[in-house]
């Protein structure tokens, strides 16, 4: 299938967006996360976590990647507005929630932006889900030369359905699901975290 080149020249970006739309779309569904984390109420359910789900700061990190772009020549003609208006929402909506919170409940902030030590043993599996999935993107992008595969194209589109999939799962699940839910098996929680990190971060090493 060929066509124009369009004004990334022979790139094709995912689903027709500009550039960095899609990661600053992740980004917002990984911050979103934690806004409402913090604007919780205490006391909501039997026994409400006190912090976030430790995978979900590792999460994080990704966010920073939003703003790295591919060292190539921009159309002069080509608006860039929608991945700037996602960076600014992600960026300006964290630092609304975390000034409203640091104000009106600076211990809320405090704890549930701490990660719970009981989880901390977690680390290692948790960054190498992370590394893993980022190195799978990257040898992906670079395997399948990434300016003229289909076959690339069309799995890094896949990849990126199922990520924003598994994040807005994710967040239904802790916030609507889980409350209402008994104790959870870690086992199974952890295999679930691993696998939205490992899709999340497989996108970004396929835009890296």
């Amino acid at each position: 299938m060929t066509g124009d080149p369009g004004p990334y020249g022979g790139i094709r970006h995912p689903y027709g967006l500009p550039m960095g739309t899609v990661r600053g779309f992740m980004s917002l569904l990984i911050c979103s996360f934690f806004w409402i984390y913090l604007l919780l109420p205490d006391g909501v359910g039997d026994k409400p976590a006190q912090t976030a789900p430790l995978a979900h700061f590792f999460l994080l990190t990704l966010v920073f990647m939003a703003f790295a772009s591919h060292p190539i020549l921009h159309d002069s003609t080509k608006s860039e507005f929608l991945p700037w208006v996602l960076r600014f929402l992600f960026v300006g909506g964290s630092l609304a929630v975390v000034i409203y919170v640091g104000i009106n409940n600076p211990n809320r902030l405090l704890a549930r932006l701490t990660p719970d030590p009981a989880d901390i043993y977690q680390w290692p599996v948790l960054l190498a889900t992370l590394a893993g999935g980022f190195a799978l993107g990257v040898f992906l992008r670079f395997a399948f030369r990434r300016t003229a595969s289909e076959l690339f194209q069309t799995l890094r589109g896949w990849i990126g359905v199922i990520a924003m999939l598994l994040l807005v799962a994710e967040t239904i699940f802790q916030f609507l699901i889980r409350p209402g839910l008994g104790p959870v098996d870690p086992e199974a929680l952890k295999v679930w975290e691993g696998t939205v990190i490992a899709f999340v971060a497989a996108y970004f090493g396929t835009r890296a």
